[in-house]
């Protein structure tokens, strides 16, 4: 089952990096491997933070104008959008990758998708309109900007997508920022923001505390201050999740 709205609002008010923090304390996946992008993004709107939401997914191919003649492509694709539980983030494999050459995101893209309950999209092509999405408030994390749209059409959705070097599958929960982003497996979902409250509260009280205090007190000190700090920050993490952490 989807997380109440109340907890994805609140998972929005960390970076994405905090919630990795908390994922890898739950989580039986590989932190070194699973969940998070393998390759660059970029977030053209950064100054709109994180943003969640369960994937709605699709794959386009702009370069190719044969796949507009399918005449009920766009009319079943937002069919499907619609129907699925929001918050939702659009993401987008693009077949021209590394080629891209036309952007399925422009200003009534990002307005339409808006209506449909979309934050915003992750795709591994292109957008173009940058100022006019924003406006939308539609967040964007792509790998190019572009001058047109070329023959853009959908061309497969409810399917699983590979974006920046990750699998990524339909109803997949997704937080995303500036740093990248992170599909969290299902099964991780429930525990998710107490880890993250938690282990961003667990550095906070031992680690980030011991280095501010650092201008207060000699070399030796500090020292043994930081040693005594990422003990205490082990012995949380172990009581909390049987596990270490970070540091």
């Amino acid at each position: 089952m989807a997380l109440p709205h109340s907890d994805l609002l609140r998972l929005k008010r960390w970076n994405t990096p905090t919630v990795y923090n908390g994922w890898e304390q739950i989580t039986k996946f590989d932190i070194a491997a699973d969940a998070f992008n393998l390759e660059e993004t970029r977030d053209f709107m950064p100054q709109m933070g994180p943003m969640v939401g369960y994937a709605v997914t699709l794959i386009v191919e702009p370069s190719n104008r044969a796949h507009q003649s399918q005449p009920n492509a766009w009319a079943e694709y937002r069919k499907y959008v619609a129907e699925q539980p929001g918050p939702k983030i659009v993401v987008i494999q693009d077949l021209d990758k590394p080629r891209v050459i036309g952007s399925f995101w422009g200003e009534v893209n990002s307005n339409a998708h808006r209506a449909l309950g979309c934050v915003g999209t992750i795709t591994d092509g292109a957008i173009r309109d940058l100022d006019e999405m924003t406006n939308a408030g539609f967040k964007s994390i792509a790998r190019r900007l572009c001058v047109g749209h070329a023959h853009v059409t959908p061309v497969q959705w409810g399917c699983e997508v590979q974006v920046f070097g990750r699998t990524i599958r339909p109803g997949q929960l997704i937080h995303a920022d500036k740093h990248g982003f992170l599909a969290i497996p299902a099964e991780d979902e429930a525990k998710l923001l107490d880890a993250a409250i938690f282990m961003d509260g667990n550095e906070c009280d031992t680690v980030i505390a011991a280095a501010r205090a650092a201008s207060q007190a000699g070399q030796a000190e500090t020292l043994e201050r930081l040693a005594i700090a990422g003990s205490e920050f082990r012995k949380a993490s172990q009581k909390k999740f049987d596990r270490q952490g970070e540091w």
